[in-house]
């Protein structure tokens, strides 16, 4: 699964999580909090709809803070 796949996929649940967010602020180096104004029950709700939408369990040890590290944790746990 590509990089760019899986970015695409994201961009598509940040959308259902805040679909007030400006889908162009989203960028892979984007800070969660920061950029994205991501809070715990936002990161709940991204955390199910990535499981849902990837079809496995996302449980990351610590938060995480960019885009990027959501994509790669993706990348290193889903199937192809």
């Amino acid at each position: 699964m590509t990089e760019e796949y899986i970015f695409s996929k994201l961009k598509g649940i940040f959308a259902q999580v805040k679909p007030k967010m400006d889908p162009d602020r989203i960028s892979m180096d984007a800070s969660l909090t920061t950029d994205l104004g991501v809070d715990s029950l936002s990161m709940l709700l991204l955390s199910l709809a990535i499981e849902h939408e990837f079809d496995f369990l996302f449980q990351m040890q610590e938060p995480p803070k960019t885009v990027r590290e959501v994509v790669d944790y993706i990348r290193q746990h889903v199937r192809e």
